[in-house]
């Protein structure tokens, strides 16, 4: 009845020579409600319940500097989507945390993530409109594209800096055999600062990582090597170090010491431990400065994604 009554309307519109304002919609023409993510604030102990893209576009302006290229935004935008879908997918159930929520926006848990309020807090104003249009045109135009490798969704691991030296393989770092995240050249790393040092007093690194570094010999000036490297990854990265006589993963150790990467060394001075880091992050997957190198250098986004991770394709999903 309500089709015919539709199409009674249009024929006298069209007869009487009215404009046509309204028509009838099937059932099966009206949009089904977008996917949505429930997502856990630590900043208010909340979950809130947003659309799939427009938490995508948080999280792209949390991970990656709104001034990175275009390019670069939109390889960040697949990843970043990708990553909730495989969760989604999942039920929610992996490494789930926080009940009721599919995700937190702590990077430190998967992905970060922020409002446009806090965009607007760390941008200002006149920032404000500028990087968040840009990033949500990014976002747009990347709709609904997510990684696969022979038909399954990816773990799209991404870290800020591999320090030029190539990404790794994730079987080096976490011992995880994924064939698409193996280490590859990253010629156009476009971190300013790639090389960082920190010095912390000896007691804090002993403490820190249950060694006795007092006990390693010094010269007269008080300086020495703590740090021996017992095994490299294959990009060249310490794997297995030996500090104080006790051999422990480099991922254990800059987990504990809170250090930028796994590409580091260490130096003694005066009863302090100097430890100089190349890189920032754990290497694997995709690097961001080195997205933005590609991207600077004329690559698209897609071409991007499939020199970091290999051998995946690149699906919309409904």
């Amino acid at each position: 009845m309500r089709r015919l009554l539709g199409l009674i309307c249009l024929v006298v519109s069209i007869t009487m020579g009215l404009p046509v304002l309204v028509s009838y919609l099937s059932p099966v023409q009206i949009q089904e409600r977008e996917t949505r993510v429930r997502l856990y604030q630590h900043s208010t102990g909340q979950v809130i319940e947003i659309p799939l893209e427009e938490y995508v576009t948080g999280v792209v302006a949390a991970e990656m500097p709104a001034s990175f290229p275009m390019e670069a935004l939109k390889v960040q935008a697949v990843a970043a989507r990708t990553y909730i879908v495989r969760r989604l997918n999942a039920g929610g159930v992996i490494n789930n945390d926080h009940p009721g929520a599919d995700v937190c926006d702590d990077h430190a848990h998967g992905q970060a993530w922020i409002s446009r309020e806090e965009m607007r807090r760390r941008w200002g104003t006149l920032r404000y409109y500028e990087y968040y249009y840009k990033i949500k045109k990014a976002v747009d135009e990347t709709r609904g594209m997510v990684l696969t490798y022979q038909g399954q969704l990816i773990e799209p691991a991404y870290h800020s800096s591999c320090g030029g030296r190539g990404t790794e393989s994730a079987s080096a770092v976490w011992a995880a055999d994924l064939p698409y995240l193996v280490g590859v050249p990253c010629p156009y790393d476009a971190d300013p600062e790639p090389v960082r040092t920190v010095i912390l007093p000896l007691e804090q690194v002993d403490r820190a990582l249950g060694v006795h570094i007092e006990a390693v010999p010094v010269t007269a000036g008080g300086t020495g090597n703590p740090l021996e490297v017992v095994e490299r990854t294959p990009a060249g990265r310490p794997r297995i170090v030996r500090i104080g006589g006790k051999e422990l993963a480099a991922t254990l150790v800059r987990d504990r010491l809170g250090l930028r990467s796994t590409d580091f060394t260490m130096s003694m001075k005066g009863g302090q431990i100097q430890i100089t880091t190349r890189g920032y992050g754990h290497a694997v997957g995709m690097c961001q400065y080195g997205a933005k190198g590609l991207a600077q250098h004329g690559y698209t986004f897609d071409r991007i994604l499939k020199h970091y991770y290999t051998g995946v394709e690149i699906t919309r999903i409904n």
